[in-house]
């Protein structure tokens, strides 16, 4: 029964906006987080025909003992609708929702003939359709393996390489934007791949990988930078495979239950040079000496996550918000926070690149705490501007919105991916670089001469690779239904690809 207290509770924190169904899922035990996902996004596919059922059957007028109107939901979706029925010993929750059963049964079948539907199937919650254009991507992992034993390992299994732009079931690509990236078909489950296991599959969405891929972080023993909000680590942990494992990343994250999905992450995938933090960014003081010599820092703050259409969150009812009031005063806060740990970033000495993203679509969140980050103290004291296009993924197409920032140059500067359109969720990018940076000692640029080698290799990326070509082939040939209610792989899996 503890299982569904666990489900119940999930759903809980839903309804009092403490989390997404993603986030909270991912902060469950790993050892349960499978069970628990499946149980709790059915129940969301199925929630309003729950509660229309629970009422007219008049549940908790006669049971009650259960006064949890969200344990009563996910009993019941088992109840009614899971073939294997509630899966807990006779307990006095359990009986209380047999006794009844077959009353909601009759509610429900009376509900399908309201809808004119004969399955329960038909009677759940359908899903973004932006999202199933969204490949399954795939980072290769190369603190742990390379590109070619990824895909030698891939073709044992039984992959080929496809078409980028119409990848079939058991086909991959390689991205053309960024290097170690693989995309597969939508349907493409990693679940119980023991690649995937073992952190050398890296499930994170290509947009995810704009800001790590865009700060491009030195890759030497004295390189120190910094992921300001890191969890749940597949930024950082691209962060620390772009350094090589060298030099010092600094992973701070402040909420203490995804402080410890940060962990299990790092852990996973093998981040030797990575000091995970369970601490508040903001609390920071940039002269602190443990700083002195922080050169890069990635920003990917709280936002509205207006961008992410395979979160699950379609699932959720929407409020009663018709003049929009009370989304607006939410965007405005979230953008205020934002607008605070780019300035507070902006005050490391010798810091000398900052990247900012969003998973949003709102202009608020975006350009419109870019132009406030460049018109503040801090920008104008250290002389901050946006880098320009050629540094900042320079072959992606969909760049700013133009008539916010500056000038059409700064608006080309920073980079947006739009759902439904660009094979990815909705993201934003921008990059800050100083422009004391710009003067360098020759010594710092010895420093990073590796690094600047990798980042010529990711920008030669969009003009070279062949989608449809695996890099292994390339490099040789350079040298020469009652309905069963179960929740799909695909969609467990996808809760931690972001």
């Amino acid at each position: 029964m503890n299982f569904y207290f666990q489900a119940a509770g999930v759903l809980d924190r839903l309804g009092e906006k403490r989390g997404s169904v993603k986030g909270l899922i991912a902060a469950l035990p790993e050892k349960d987080r499978k069970r628990t996902a499946a149980l709790v996004i059915e129940t969301l596919k199925y929630k309003s025909v729950l509660a229309e059922t629970i009422a007219a059957a008049q549940l908790h007028k006669h049971e009650r003992k259960l006064n949890s109107a969200n344990l009563a939901l996910v009993l019941v979706h088992d109840a009614l609708l899971a073939s294997g029925g509630i899966q807990a010993g006779d307990g006095p929750l359990k009986q209380a929702v047999l006794r009844h059963k077959t009353r909601m049964n009759g509610e429900l079948q009376r509900i399908k003939i309201k809808r004119g539907v004969s399955s329960n199937a038909e009677l759940a919650a359908t899903a973004d359709a932006r999202a199933a254009s969204i490949p399954r991507y795939v980072r290769v992992n190369t603190l742990k393996w390379t590109m070619d034993e990824a895909v030698e390992s891939l073709q044992a299994q039984g992959f080929k390489a496809g078409n980028s732009q119409n990848l079939q079931p058991r086909e991959y690509a390689a991205d053309a934007h960024i290097p170690n990236l693989l995309l597969f078909h939508p349907q493409t489950a990693f679940q119980d791949d023991a690649s995937y296991a073992a952190g050398k599959f890296i499930l994170q969405d290509k947009a995810s990988c704009f800001p790590a891929t865009v700060l491009a972080p030195p890759a030497h023993d004295h390189a120190t930078v910094i992921d300001a909000t890191a969890a749940p680590g597949n930024k950082t942990s691209q962060l620390s495979a772009l350094m090589k494992g060298k030099g010092t990343l600094m992973a701070f994250e402040r909420d203490r239950r995804r402080f410890g999905t940060l962990q299990t992450m790092l852990a996973k995938a093998g981040c030797p040079n990575t000091s995970a933090l369970n601490a508040d960014f903001l609390t920071t003081d940039p002269a602190d000496e443990r700083f002195a010599s922080v050169s890069h820092i990635l920003l990917d703050p709280s936002c509205s996550g207006s961008g992410i259409v395979n979160r699950l969150d379609y699932l959720m009812e929407p409020e009663d918000d018709s003049d929009g009031s009370a989304e607006n005063a939410r965007l405005e806060k979230l953008a205020s926070f934002q607008l605070l740990i780019v300035r507070h970033a902006m005050k490391f000495p010798a810091a000398r690149k900052i990247v900012y993203s969003t998973c949003s679509v709102h202009e608020v969140e975006n350009e419109h705490v870019v132009k406030a980050a460049l018109a503040s103290e801090e920008a104008a004291e250290a002389g901050w501007t946006l880098a320009p296009r050629i540094r900042v993924l320079p072959s992606w197409p969909r760049r700013g919105h133009p008539g916010i920032l500056a000038d059409q140059g700064a608006s080309e500067s920073v980079v947006r991916c739009e759902p439904g359109e660009d094979a990815t969720n909705g993201f934003f990018v921008a990059c800050f670089e100083r422009a004391s940076s710009r003067k360098r000692k020759a010594g710092d640029d010895e420093d990073d001469r590796d690094h600047d080698h990798d980042r010529d290799a990711e920008l030669d990326v969009a003009n070279t690779v062949d989608p449809g070509q695996s890099p292994a082939k390339k490099k040789r040939k350079k040298k020469k239904k009652k309905s069963k209610a179960v929740v799909s792989e695909s969609e467990i899996v996808g809760l931690t690809s972001s």
